[in-house]
């Protein structure tokens, strides 16, 4: 133990900051579960009975900026279209930007839970939908209001600048990409380190995992547009099959990822959605694919991205479509490259929440999946910001416990089912971001 915290206060030197302090504030936790009971509790259940869907979280922001301008932040509303920026300057030292994504889920709430949402809002395509915070961020907006406080009151233990970043339409991929072309790295205080969480009802509740390196994949959304030649049925020969050529593609997408990329590289391409047709006896002159593709490196990524342009036009020249009705492939700008955490700033961030909540509130667990984050976007930049992503359980152990024994399923992350015990979860949240920011930010 000893020699790690010396190593990461070696490479805090190392990096320009002042060497953290290796004592756990006792006083922290007495203070986060004080304002849990004056404040956080309420805020969560609101949150919670009131989710918005992405890039319509207008309740949802006005009451961050109001909350974040009531500690005495200076709040910039409607960055990103409706994300909320909080500036805490305090003298001379580096910027850490805090983020929490704030946007719910078209899912219909049947939790149970005395709180659950039953809001209907219409999303952006004009449709309206039942919304829910099925993914926890919730606990996401509510641990980030949390940890505002406590900096605020612990302003004599450090020096710089916090950006408090509330952003919209994190489950579109899109948030992060339009708050930064809205010009969060150029109209406010440019960061040096970026750091944030994930809630996770798979690990549990009150325990905080921290790991270097990748933590989460790429993920890109892609459209192919096939053109056919309409005919009747029983006369195929007359027309050219956009279902037939469409089911070509979809399985000659699969080598992609088994004959292509090297083997010890992950990949996913999965065809999520196939329409085409009306009738039974109506050959369509149109079908429509949609994919997503996720990957761990970006050279795979664009492998996969550019392969399966090559494949669709092909298949589609194979079939005998003219040069001017080959299969269209559309990329989506709800993308987002992987999510890679830095090694020194990991080191620094573990080793403050390691001295702050303790050996046995720190977990791990191999990864379960390729999900996507699109907090990737705040530390791709140049020059590079020092991004750290982490995960708070939200399950508690006696519930993953009877699960592992054949007892009832944890409910997945965008179930209908899908619960967080707020209180543990909102407090280490609280208590990890504010340990691990007072680690990057210089010291008082």
């Amino acid at each position: 133990m000893k020699s790690f915290l010396a190593c990461a206060a070696a490479v805090v030197a190392l990096m320009g900051a002042a060497p953290v302090a290796v004592a756990a504030d006792t006083q922290l936790r007495a203070d986060i579960a004080r304002d849990y009971d004056q404040r956080l509790k309420d805020l969560f259940i609101d949150f919670h009975k009131n989710p918005e869907l992405s890039f319509r979280e207008t309740r949802t922001a006005a009451r961050i900026a109001k909350e974040l301008k009531a500690l005495g932040i200076q709040v910039t509303e409607g960055v990103g279209r409706t994300g909320v920026v909080g500036v805490l300057r305090n003298g001379e030292g580096p910027t850490v930007l805090i983020r929490a994504d704030m946007d719910g889920l078209p899912v219909e709430e049947k939790s149970g839970l005395p709180y659950a949402s039953t809001v209907r809002q219409v999303d952006m395509n004009g449709k309206e939908m039942p919304v829910m915070h099925a993914c926890g961020h919730d606990v996401h907006i509510t641990a980030l209001l949390g940890t505002a406080k406590q900096l605020v009151a612990r302003k004599n233990q450090w020096k710089g600048t916090v950006v408090f970043v509330a952003q919209p339409a994190e489950e579109v991929i899109s948030g992060a990409r339009e708050m930064l072309e809205d010009g969060l790295y150029t109209r406010f205080p440019r960061p040096n380190y970026a750091i944030g969480f994930h809630v996770s009802s798979d690990l549990p509740a009150g325990k905080v995992m921290v790991e270097p390196g990748l933590t989460y994949s790429s993920s890109d959304s892609v459209d192919i547009i096939v053109h056919g030649v309409g005919a009747h049925g029983a006369s195929p020969h007359r027309g050219k099959d956009p279902i037939v050529i469409g089911s070509q593609i979809v399985l000659a997408l699969q080598t992609l990822v088994s004959r292509e990329i090297s083997p010890l590289q992950p990949g996913v391409v999965t065809v999520g959605a196939f329409h085409s047709g009306l009738k039974h006896n109506i050959i369509s002159d149109r079908a429509e694919l949609q994919l997503t593709v996720r990957s761990d490196d970006q050279e795979v990524r664009e492998q996969l991205l550019a392969g399966i342009k090559r494949i669709a036009e092909n298949v589609g020249r194979m079939a005998g479509l003219p040069e001017d009705k080959l299969p269209e492939v559309r990329y989506s700008t709800q993308s987002t490259p992987p999510t890679v955490n830095d090694p020194e700033a990991t080191a620094l961030v573990r080793a403050a929440i390691l001295d702050q909540l303790g050996a046995e509130n720190l977990t791990t667990r191999p990864r379960t999946g390729m999900g996507a984050e699109d907090f990737a976007y705040y530390s791709q930049r140049d020059p590079k910001v020092a991004g750290v992503y982490f995960a708070v359980g939200g399950t508690p152990q006696d519930v993953l416990d009877a699960a592992e024994a054949g007892g009832p399923p944890v409910p997945a992350h965008h179930s209908p089912l899908f619960k967080i015990t707020p209180e543990p979860a909102v407090k280490a949240g609280v208590e990890a971001t504010t340990a691990a920011a007072l680690a990057l930010l210089g010291k008082s």
